[in-house]
């Protein structure tokens, strides 16, 4: 069998943090009821609330989400208020007949901390107040970024229990982080880490990117090291991905074999240094400082719960329907749903999802486990689905394992990632697409 990973196989194909992607969602024509979507659902006694803030105070070159520059004429009061009739409509529809709780929070963009201190304050509000979901108990991540994170705004956010600070930093060397279309000075940055660690929120993480033109292992371990000099609870580590529609996508394309050869070896390099440095990998991308606090509670899991999505660019998850608004990266297509968000006044039906069938549950719950550090135990995938995932994905996992993929090691009832399989999350993750997503996102891809 082969441990050597095939060299013409791509390993940066597609970052899969959710499955299916929103690439793959369509207009519903039923247009079904959130209320008859709740209550078929059989728990809802852990679920994760998203709330998606589409603002930022610039826009990055690699940058794909869901997010525009500025928020001219009161769009951001006028985005909080459609925010709170749709809170009010969701928190309805979940309806009482089981009991409602929320285990998880999240405020994402975007950039939340765009939003004044008193916005800042209303949107903790809707969550707390129209939602139900006491923030000061439950785990709460808040995204910000250098420029936004302000001595005011990070203490409304630790005052309303936030208990993990994101912040996009990429590289500390100014001219790398103008290479990835992202202008900001290291300077700016180290007064935001510390303004952040004033503020005394538990977890702090910081996300790094590499592959950057002109990245070298000197550049790279330099911006590794200004990063832990701070001590983050945690780090992200991701591939610089060039996306159709972002700032990066309109330059000349780079040489992709010798790109792809180098973003491999800064992962390992990366990987290396902060397992070196007492971090524990939980996946390709995230590494935590051992003796950080708690990630969540251990009644919430993605692969299996629910979330409900506010604000447009965030999604919802039943066990039957995954539904979201329209998606787009391209400004002007952006700035028209958001409009159209604000103008809504009925948020009561899905308008835009994917159904998921047996099969389609089956698949993400096998990618978001197989993808996690600590792999997949087989006796809960067939507590819950009543099979073997090698059974249903036979001809994938023997594909994985020719690859060297799988670790031979894991033991009977575990399926876990090889070193190799884990550096090719972004290879892996795509083989387990099922073909009618795979359809829908070329069908996206192409228009």
């Amino acid at each position: 069998m082969s441990t050597t990973t095939d060299q013409r196989i791509r390993p940066y194909q597609s970052y899969v943090y959710a499955y299916p992607h929103k690439t793959a969602y369509r207009a519903l024509p039923d247009r079904p009821a959130l209320s008859g979507l709740w209550a078929a659902e059989g728990r809802k006694d852990a679920l994760s609330l998203y709330v998606h803030i589409p603002f930022c105070d610039i826009r990055c070159g690699f940058c794909n989400l869901f997010t525009r520059i500025g928020a001219p004429d009161e769009l951001a009061t006028r985005y909080l208020d459609a925010l709170d009739r749709q809170a009010a409509q969701v928190r309805e529809a979940l309806g009482d007949s089981a009991p409602v709780r929320f285990t998880t929070a999240a405020f994402g963009g975007g950039t939340p901390t765009f939003l004044s201190p008193g916005e800042l304050e209303r949107l903790g509000d809707i969550a707390e107040k129209r939602m139900g979901v006491d923030l000061t108990a439950v785990p709460l991540s808040v995204e910000t970024s250098p420029a936004t994170a302000t001595e005011d705004r990070l203490a409304v956010l630790a005052g309303r229990g936030a208990t993990r600070i994101s912040i996009g930093v990429q590289s500390f060397l100014d001219a790398e982080a103008r290479a990835a279309a992202r202008p900001q000075r290291r300077a700016d940055v180290e007064a935001a880490l510390a303004r952040i660690r004033a503020a005394r929120i538990p977890v702090l993480n910081i996300d790094l990117i590499y592959g950057i033109a002109g990245q070298t292992s000197v550049t790279w371990r330099h911006s590794l090291d200004a990063a832990l000099a701070w001590e983050p609870e945690e780090l992200y580590l991701y591939p610089l991905y060039v996306r159709p529609g972002t700032g990066l996508g309109r330059r000349e394309p780079v040489g992709e074999r010798e790109w792809d050869a180098q973003r491999l070896r800064l992962y390992r390099e990366g990987r290396d240094h902060l397992r070196a440095q007492g971090y524990e990998q939980v996946s390709m991308r995230m590494f935590r400082r051992a003796g950080a606090p708690p990630r969540g509670p251990d009644d919430y899991a993605c692969q299996t719960d629910g979330m409900i999505g506010l604000g447009c660019g965030a999604r919802s998850y039943t066990a039957d329907l995954h539904y979201s608004f329209d998606y787009a990266v391209e400004t002007t297509a952006v700035r028209g749903i958001i409009d159209e968000y604000i103008a809504t006044r009925d948020f009561s039906r899905a308008e835009v999802g994917h159904a998921m069938d047996e099969d389609e549950r089956r698949r993400r719950h096998l990618l978001q486990s197989l993808l996690q550090a600590g792999g997949m135990e087989t006796a809960a995938y067939r507590a819950r689905f009543g099979g073997d995932p090698g059974e249903d994905f036979g001809a994938e996992l023997e594909l994985f394992a020719a690859r060297g993929w799988l670790d031979p090691a894991a033991g009977p009832g575990l399926l876990r990632l090889s070193e190799e399989g884990l550096a090719h999350s972004d290879a892996l993750g795509p083989e387990l697409f099922s073909a009618r997503v795979r359809a829908k996102m070329a069908e996206y891809e192409s228009k």
